[in-house]
């Protein structure tokens, strides 16, 4: 047994699918979002709503690349763990992934509160890619699954509010450009884990925030919330009021009584205690609460159907159970964003923890009866009063500087910290955690000119954000400086100027395919789709000649370039080139599952149906399935009148809706 709070080092050893490679081209398209709502649908909404979902939605991932260099391939592998545990739980906390809290065991009932994920199987649910099931997430930045998701944190030792230890998770989200921190602790005694989030804006200007904190349960539970209505949002994007808990003639708090992945955004009432919780059949399980601030509460569910079931499978494995997701937000829905002003902060506390309810109470048709009764119970283990005094006391301790440092997170925070000689405390981004990621962009701050690189490489990320801008404007014109101008240039919708910067760095760049590349994309996005195929097909043409290994970041790089130049080709029918691109790929890409679909719609564009079909029929997986995406089956409705197999059914929407492509 633990007396009191402690926190350790621990080791995990799972099943994980390596996370590979980032996706080293720039991400200069819209974002792919399929929570979108759209304008039409707004008419009908709060006005306080409607404004939110127009404010800043993101619209593009730059700074951030696309993590998509994972496979479904899965060994035995040491995670780094830390553990906070007291005598009554223990929280099991992944600082190289997110800060997740993959575990919180109750020791005295002897439960895992948590939906806890035998694998660790990356997919495509992030705003940048990779992203993995079950635990408790920190969501921050944008409508969508943090870019952090699989990233590394920040984390160290912290004195809690009780004078014992407390977990302190921090990192710089880079979309948005502000500093947060989660501090993670357990009262001596206490059946809960509490955790206070703090946001900050440091900057001049007023900043777009985001947070929800998401929390996967098994599914075979009943969901309450203290809400009479929710905004229902499916994958055929449209927000509506329904009522809670029967809609469409179904109880829908529990989330098995529906056929399509789905979001419940509970409705609750200004001046209600904010709570969910998810309860089985005997009336145990997880209740979540928070102080005010943190206002929205959410059900989604996976649903019943076959697309639902494959998604859970692909995620984990078979036979392993499914699970849903109670989380809680800063605003009413996920398609909101706040005003952060300038030099402001938000933060909130939150609290984790095993409940048990009266099992007829639970499950009782009188929705009424079965949240006050669960309320009820909630006020009994952590009185309302109780924890809105542990949040002023941490709120004292926000500040406290950290101690033992346990993980190390990104050096981008310490760029920013030494751009902007900014005063975080408690949250040290230290001048010792820069790398060679932001070693240029000291530089470039240093001495005003950004450095040509020593040897021939695919270019490293750019920075997008007006200072950076200004900066590289004022630096001297060298090609690389030119190509990094160009893309804070068209993040910043100066997309004229941004193909004049690409262009002019032509003129003298030893490397040009990152250049064309661009300039392709630029001609896409003017509708000049045979310009953009001539400047793909030069473009892999000039990485070819100049790759020099095969290394990470050049394979990486021919996969990515040759996947894009691939689609532009076959979209002006120049199948022949597309198959010379095709043949040039590495042997090992070829074999991806994301390639084996594209070798289908290749085949199929050749007329080669039979071909395209055997590779159908001799089974890929594609490990970068975009959450919502159907280009398999529209691959396949090409192929054949008979129904999609169920190996490749990842339909979240009823057929004939619009949604994801």
């Amino acid at each position: 047994m633990v007396d009191v709070t402690t926190i350790r080092r621990d080791v995990l050893t799972l099943p994980v699918a390596e996370l590979g490679p980032s996706n080293p081209l720039p991400p200069l398209r819209p974002l792919d979002e399929t929570h979108h709502v759209d304008e039409r649908e707004r008419e009908g909404l709060p006005r306080d709503m409607a404004r939110q979902i127009g404010y800043e939605p993101l619209r593009s991932l730059l700074p951030e690349r696309v993590r998509d260099g994972y496979g479904r391939t899965r060994e035995p592998r040491e995670v780094e763990a830390l553990v906070i545990e007291n005598d009554r739980l223990r929280a099991t906390v992944l600082p190289g992934y997110g800060g997740r809290v993959v575990s919180l065991f109750h020791k005295p009932s002897d439960r895992e509160l948590l939906y806890r994920n035998p694998v660790l199987q990356p997919a495509d649910f992030a705003l940048n890619g990779a992203w993995f099931s079950g635990g408790i997430e920190w969501n921050i930045g944008a409508t969508g699954h943090s870019t952090l998701a699989c990233a590394p944190l920040h984390a160290a030792r912290v004195t809690a509010p009780d004078g014992g230890e407390m977990l302190r998770l921090w990192e710089w989200e880079r979309l948005r450009d502000l500093p947060f921190q989660v501090d993670l602790w357990l009262p001596e005694g206490s059946d809960f884990l509490y955790v206070g989030v703090r946001v900050r804006n440091p900057h001049e200007k007023a900043a777009p925030l985001y947070w929800w904190s998401n929390t996967a349960v098994p599914e075979e539970r009943r969901v309450l919330a203290p809400a009479e209505e929710a905004w229902h949002f499916g994958y055929e994007r449209r927000l509506r009021r329904v009522p809670v808990p029967v809609c469409e003639g179904a109880d829908r708090t529990y989330p098995l009584r529906g056929e399509y992945p789905a979001d419940y955004f509970y409705e609750v009432p200004d001046g209600q205690r904010r709570w969910i919780a998810a309860l089985d059949e005997t009336g145990q399980g997880l209740v979540q609460t928070s102080t005010d601030a943190l206002r929205g509460r959410k059900l989604f569910v996976w649903g019943s159907g076959t697309g639902g079931r494959r998604w859970q499978e692909w995620l984990t494995e078979p036979g392993t159970g499914g699970y849903c997701e109670i989380q809680a937000g800063l605003a009413r829905t996920q398609l909101e964003h706040l005003r952060l002003d300038a030099e402001s902060e938000v933060a909130w506390l939150e609290a984790y923890g095993p409940l048990t309810a009266d099992a007829d109470t639970v499950h009782v048709t009188d929705w009424a009866a079965a949240r006050a009764g669960v309320e009820e119970r909630l006020q009994q283990v952590l009185p309302r009063r109780e924890f809105e005094t542990a949040y002023e006391d941490w709120r004292a301790s926000a500040d406290t500087e950290p101690g033992e440092v346990l993980a190390v997170g990104s050096g981008w925070g310490a760029l920013e910290v030494l751009r902007g000689t900014l005063k975080l405390p408690g949250t040290p981004f230290e001048e010792d955690t820069l790398g060679d990621a932001q070693a240029p962009w000291a530089e470039l701050l240093r001495s005003g000119a950004f450095p040509e690189p020593r040897r021939v490489t695919p270019p490293g990320e750019t920075l997008v954000a007006r200072h950076w801008r200004d900066m590289l404007e004022t630096a001297p014109a060298k090609p690389l400086t030119e190509y990094h101008l160009g893309v804070a240039q068209w993040h910043a919708d100066d997309r004229a100027q941004a193909v004049r910067s690409w262009e002019r760095a032509l003129e003298l760049a030893p490397s040009l395919w990152p250049l064309l590349r661009c300039l392709a994309v630029a001609d896409q996005d003017a509708g000049n789709r045979e310009r953009a195929a001539d400047r793909y097909a030069e473009a892999f043409d000039d990485l070819c000649r100049e790759r020099r290994d095969d290394g990470e970041a050049w394979t990486a790089a021919t996969a990515a370039l040759g996947r894009e130049a691939i689609a532009a080709l076959l979209a002006v029918r120049r199948t022949a080139d597309a198959r010379s691109v095709w043949e040039r790929l590495r042997p090992a890409t070829r074999e991806r599952g994301r390639f084996r679909l594209i070798e289908a719609e290749l085949l199929l564009a050749e007329g080669d149906r039979a071909a395209a079909r055997a590779v159908f029929d001799a089974g890929f997986e594609v490990a970068d399935l975009r959450e919502g995406a159907e280009a398999i089956g529209a691959a396949w409705s090409r192929l054949a009148d008979e129904p999609l197999p169920e190996r490749y059914d990842f339909r979240m929407r009823p057929p004939g809706t619009d949604g994801a492509g």
